[in-house]
């Protein structure tokens, strides 16, 4: 199996970066965007200045705002905000879209009040095709430079997941395999709730000790939640668990852990959204992921205080100290 010709759903920062990878292999790639005005921009330009500025885009590279364009592609990427995802999946399941094509879902995130995984919500409308995912440690911003970076595939299927594989490797990206598609989801979209933990100690100030002691808390969380919710042990503690954890609570890419770092010296969660071009999925993710722990009966004391902050029911000193003041327990 391989693919000749692909299209990616969302023209955000990621869509491009993964849209650019794909270039990298000399693969056709059409880039579908919901604002026609903005893809009229980025095609002149060649330059997507709002999500991804300063990244020169090849000619090679086409930019369409009509999902009737894609009907041709042998995979199509999808890589929309997570609340877009069921949106944007029907109306291209609309389009008499064919049966073979394998679908990727980048999005990570999942949906409140059903609990579902993005994966999940594509097979709503797509039952036949091949679904797979795509995670781990991969900010846009480094990934379209071609600074080194390694991601994790998950697929069911082998040949699908080898194919994939084959057309993401490339001098700069490595691909590995996994047939845990729920861990690898759930371990790209919790880890942001926890970058948002991570900078609100950014934004109060404190140190190193502080932040490795949040992470390692955090890992241990994820893992309990993430299993309880279908993952693999062993997922959480590779790219898609505590590399991503990793990368998402330390670099100055991230956008969870800024608007963390931003709550933590005190501003508004309303103000910093309005401020933001892009998404920042630990929000949503914050509130899905209560949903789950409550049904399923798992402890999460950081999502817990994460999600009172947002709320506004308690301050980046209250949510530590409410942390730092929990009952003594072995590790």
């Amino acid at each position: 199996m391989s693919f000749q010709n692909i299209g990616i759903v969302g023209a955000g920062s990621w869509g491009t970066a993964l849209a650019l990878v794909l270039q990298e292999q000399n693969l056709p790639v059409t880039l579908w965007g919901h604002d026609a005005r903005q893809i009229a921009v980025i095609s002149e330009r060649r330059e997507n200045t709002v999500y991804l500025p300063g990244i020169a885009l090849p000619k090679a590279l086409r930019f369409t705002a009509d999902l009737e364009d894609l009907r041709g592609c042998d995979l199509v990427l999808v890589v929309t905000p997570s609340k877009a995802v069921r949106e944007v999946s029907a109306r291209l399941s609309a389009t008499d879209f064919p049966e073979e094509p394998v679908l990727l879902c980048c999005t990570k995130g999942v949906e409140r009040g059903s609990g579902m995984r993005m994966s999940q919500i594509l097979e709503e409308s797509f039952p036949k095709n091949p679904i797979a995912v795509l995670s781990g440690p991969s900010h846009a911003e480094e990934v379209a430079r071609k600074m080194p970076t390694a991601v994790v595939l998950g697929c069911q299927q082998l040949d699908v997941a080898q194919a994939l594989q084959r057309a993401f490797s490339n001098r700069f990206l490595r691909a590995y395999t996994s047939d845990d598609v729920a861990g690898i989801e759930l371990g790209g979209a919790l880890k942001n709730i926890f970058a948002i933990a991570a900078g609100v100690g950014d934004g109060l100030g404190l140190g190193d000790n502080s932040k490795a002691a949040l992470v390692t808390r955090s890992l241990a969380e994820l893992i309990r939640l993430g299993c309880a919710l279908g993952g693999c042990r062993e997922t959480f503690q590779g790219l898609s668990g505590i590399g991503d954890l990793m990368v998402t609570c330390f670099s100055r890419h991230s956008r969870n852990r800024m608007v963390g770092e931003r709550l933590g010296r005190g501003e508004s969660l309303a103000t910093i959204v309005a401020s933001m071009q892009m998404v920042a999925e630990g929000v949503p993710t914050t509130y899905s992921a209560m949903e789950c722990a409550e049904r399923l009966g798992v402890d999460v004391p950081i999502i817990s205080q994460i999600r009172r902050l947002l709320d506004g029911q308690a301050s980046g000193a209250d949510v530590l100290a409410s942390l730092l003041s929990r009952e003594p327990r072995p590790e």
